[in-house]
């Protein structure tokens, strides 16, 4: 026990190289930060309200919501560095959680888990939290539940369905964090040109990223629709939109 102890302080100890995730503390201006937490507090609110109400109607669902969150966490916390300052890139996991909970609630365990990555593991910031929500949170689930929804209606396979949804999730997210950080620290330079050099530095690292996460989502649906399709319709997850 005292050899686990030593060799436990002695990895605490050793230096060691950190790779911030998201959008760093102090990359984006005040007035940005300010400007992107008001953007995103209506979503986060409407999807409080959402799990509220339905938490009222069936207690069981909180739990699911906890699985989806945690997967959220998980998937969000593998960092690969890319040559952009104050950024990294890494699986988002919303694509997933709002084909199960809905784009709102998914953007509010998107919330939670960039709160707790930017308290205890330095990933993300507290400043940036909002621009971090905005773009992995609102942009990542909207865009991968419009794909999950959009394959329903030309009537792909389910595989596909979610393979498309964790794609564009993916993809989407990191554009809009290059459109963040293009548009808050182009300076004198042309706009598109930043954002683009911003969003191209991502993409030797994002797009294997995303294929990997559209395989890993569309296999998920998969596997519960053969195991547990009884979550599927308690999700309302081909049916209606939660309100």
């Amino acid at each position: 026990m005292l050899r686990f102890l030593c060799f436990a302080i002695l990895l605490l100890a050793l230096p060691a190289r950190a790779f911030a995730m998201h959008i760093s503390e102090g990359i984006l201006p005040p007035a940005w930060c300010v400007f992107w937490f008001a953007t995103a507090a209506p979503f986060v609110a409407w999807g409080v309200r959402q799990v509220s109400r339905r938490k009222a109607l069936d207690p069981s669902y909180i739990p699911l919501l906890g699985i989806f969150g945690a997967a959220v966490f998980v998937f969000s916390c593998f960092p690969i560095p890319v040559p952009v300052a104050g950024s990294t890139a890494h699986p988002a996991g919303t694509g997933m959680s709002a084909i199960f909970l809905g784009p709102f609630a998914s953007v509010v365990v998107a919330f939670i888990s960039l709160l707790l990555q930017a308290l205890f593991l330095a990933h993300g910031g507290l400043t940036t939290l909002g621009g971090n929500t905005m773009s992995m949170g609102v942009v990542g689930s909207f865009a991968g539940y419009g794909a999950f929804r959009l394959g329903r209606l030309l009537r792909l396979n389910l595989f596909w369905c979610g393979f498309f949804a964790g794609v564009a999730a993916d993809l989407l997210t990191y554009l809009s964090t290059s459109f963040e950080m293009a548009i808050a620290l182009h300076g004198d330079h042309p706009f598109l040109a930043v954002l683009g050099q911003i969003y191209l530095a991502f993409m030797p690292t994002q797009i294997p990223l995303s294929i990997l996460e559209g395989v890993v989502t569309g296999g998920i649906i998969v596997y519960v629709q053969k195991h547990r399709p009884d979550i599927l319709r308690k999700l309302k997850v081909f049916g209606e939109v939660p309100k």
